[in-house]
């Protein structure tokens, strides 16, 4: 059985290592990290051409299942991917890991963009930290505040005339988090609801400094298209097949 995993996330890269030893494996990446960390079996790194190249390279590597594992925000993939399968006659499967809810004591703005997150700055505070990763950035240059973006490789213009840059890549610890928001003085947060632990410390930072967080919602799994939850749960679903 081929199966072809849509990547780049951690989740990604443990299914792969659950499904490799028993199937033939295809991870694809974007290649927008400079040096991604690879998963088990095999790899191509690059764009398919649109919908019709994803098909044609199904059809032409006899792809059994297709398994969309790309970030929460990948919005275009995943609906390339859903028109793809459906054009190949595979099953598609979306591994989305769960979003973040807010606790008690969290102080959360939902918008549905990077440019309602930009417009809901107003007020809310002088510095800012972006974590939305390095593209989208134009979205925030007109805006006056401090900006203090966080990205593992670097972002490029346009971006806020009062940035700073930080290369990082998580997972991040808490103590981390804290430190981080009290050096600089950060008094709101930007982040997209990417779930997941690696990231989550920063929210949890916000709530003891008592500053507001504005969370960009994700997109929604394109209709009809079955989802997991875990790693595990997409295994499970290969091997029912």
């Amino acid at each position: 059985m081929h199966v072809l995993i849509l990547g780049g996330t951690t989740e990604a890269r443990v299914l792969a290592g659950l499904l490799a030893p028993g199937t033939r494996v295809t991870s694809s990446l974007a290649g927008r990290v400079a040096a991604p960390r690879l998963p088990a079996g095999e790899v191509r790194i690059g764009g398919f051409g649109g919908v019709e190249g994803l098909a044609a390279w199904v059809r032409e590597h006899a792809v059994d299942a297709v398994i969309d594992a790309t970030h929460p925000f990948a919005e275009r993939i995943s609906f390339h991917a859903a028109r793809a399968a459906a054009s190949a006659h595979v099953p598609l499967l979306a591994l989305r890991r769960p979003g973040w809810v807010p606790g008690d004591g969290d102080d959360w703005r939902d918008v549905g963009s990077l440019p309602e997150a930009a417009g809901a700055l107003g007020g809310l505070g002088d510095r800012v930290f972006l974590t939305t990763g390095r593209m989208g950035l134009a979205a925030f240059a007109d805006r006056p505040e401090w900006f203090l973006v966080r990205s593992v490789d670097a972002p490029d213009a346009p971006m806020p005339a009062r940035t700073e840059v930080l290369l990082d890549r998580g997972p991040f610890t808490l103590e981390g988090e804290r430190e981080l928001i009290a050096r600089h003085g950060i008094g709101v947060l930007v982040t997209k609801d990417s779930g997941g632990a690696a990231t989550a410390p920063k929210l949890t930072a916000a709530r003891e400094a008592g500053i507001p967080v504005v969370v960009v919602r994700r997109p929604p799994v394109p209709e009809g298209v079955e989802t997991a939850a875990t790693p595990e749960e997409a295994a499970a679903w290969v091997d029912a097949r």
